[in-house]
């Protein structure tokens, strides 16, 4: 029988979702210096997504229809990670995730970066316990984005902090390996902020004349991101703070244990106790200061959100239950909504309820300051039910293509839509 400590249903939170303003929306949120320029890039300005133009396109910003449809989808909570444009950014495939190229660049998109920010603001407020935002900032300027985390720390409804990835070769924006992004990571540690990187850019060497460049640029997206790992590991940053959490979210999993097995066979032998005449000279203060294994890091200051399938259970037991996050990826084609409860089956049936509810929802909360007790009588009404999540999936006739894992559903708002006619 259940028991108020072991309720009949999960809480569900999705620790990626994505939102954002019209485009036009994002106007009050500017300084009115910048009103002018707002107008005219906005007059000019076309969104090359398709799911920015169509009619699904208000699930990113419509606060009624957001909810029903999570209430339908069974998840109570949501952590709300960007997805339209935001003022000053460039039209281009390489959009959202390119870093701005110089420092006029910068302090018109920056600015677009605190309109966004200010948005989530007022849009985690009309369901404030269902939403927490994430401060995002710009690695290319270290004071300003110290000021915004510790601002968006003070409104109550941001989780963590959101930070670009770093392209190689990048000419203008130093790799997040570099110790002039050590006040960040202080900053971050000594507030109890979860830094979470999604996606990455393309190469601002890439030469995007090429007839492949843009199918390169959208294949390489995760492999820039999956650096910053290695990176902070090598770096120290996770020695000198034992207590920062580093999320890298909707990057799948599996590529984490393969790039430890490298760190871990690499590292003891760069170290200048081992006295290896290859690896040694590659090794240095860094590398040296380091006293727990690549693996332990990451399994002590890393949490891995994932739109989770059957095959990355191997990485629940790597990582362990308390540092994997379960996410729909709403509202994009390849996230799970409207059939996260069929997701949830399929991927977590056969592991524990503790493991369940610490992949569901405790970590989440944990990690993005959501409190479980103003969520529990939301999951009290439309969670899926304990009994629901461990009845392993029928086989269904259904098998998404390769890319989706195989899922044994449709899954995908976006997948059912079909693309506007051209003429």
């Amino acid at each position: 029988m259940a028991t108020p400590e072991t309720p009949s249903r999960y809480t569900v939170i999705s620790a990626d979702t994505h939102a954002g303003a019209d485009l036009l929306e994002y106007k009050p949120y500017l300084p009115q210096a910048l009103h002018d320029d707002f107008d005219a890039w906005a007059k000019t300005y076309a969104s090359p997504f398709d799911d920015l133009i169509i009619a699904t396109a208000k699930r990113n910003w419509d606060h009624e229809l957001r909810i029903s449809e999570m209430d339908a989808d069974g998840v109570a909570g949501e952590l709300l990670l960007p997805n339209t444009v935001p003022p000053f950014f460039p039209t281009s495939p390489n959009i959202t995730i390119s870093l701005p190229e110089n420092r006029a660049e910068f302090e018109h998109r920056w600015a677009g970066v605190q309109a966004h920010n200010r948005w989530q603001v007022d849009f985690c407020s009309l369901a404030p316990a269902r939403r927490r935002g994430l401060i995002q900032v710009f690695p290319n300027d270290v004071d300003a984005a110290l000021d915004e985390i510790r601002w968006g720390n003070e409104q109550g409804c941001f989780g963590g902090v959101l930070l670009p990835p770093v392209s190689p070769g990048d000419p203008n924006v130093a790799p997040l390996f570099h110790t002039r992004y050590e006040p960040i990571w202080r900053l971050c540690s000594e507030l109890d902020l979860t830094i979470v990187q999604h996606g990455g850019p393309g190469s601002p060497a890439m030469p995007m004349d090429q007839p492949a460049s843009n199918a390169v640029l959208i294949t390489e997206m995760a492999l820039w991101a999956q650096r910053t790992l290695g990176h902070l590991i090598l770096a120290g940053v996770f020695e000198r703070h034992p207590a920062l959490r580093f999320a890298p979210t909707e990057q799948g999993t599996l590529w984490v244990q393969q790039q430890l097995m490298m760190l871990d066979a690499m590292v003891p032998t760069m170290k200048s106790e081992a006295g290896n005449r290859t690896y040694g000279m590659f090794g240095g203060s860094s590398v040296d200061g380091l006293t727990l294994t690549p693996s332990q890091y990451a399994q002590r200051n890393c949490y891995l959100a994932s739109e989770l399938a059957p095959f990355e259970s191997v990485m629940i037991d790597f990582m362990g239950a308390d540092h994997i996050l379960w996410g729909s990826d709403y509202p994009h084609e390849e996230g799970f909504a409207p059939q996260s409860r069929l997701a949830i089956r399929w991927a977590l049936h056969n592991r524990s309820e503790s493991e369940c509810r610490k992949i569901l929802a405790d970590n989440a909360a944990r990690l993005y300051r959501f409190d479980l007790d103003a969520l529990a009588p939301i999951a009290a009404e439309l969670g899926p039910t304990v009994a629901e999540v461990h009845t392993p999936l029928d086989d269904t006739g259904y098998r998404a293509p390769a890319a989706f894992g195989y899922r044994p559903f449709e899954g995908g708002l976006a997948l059912k839509r079909l693309a506007p006619q051209r003429q």
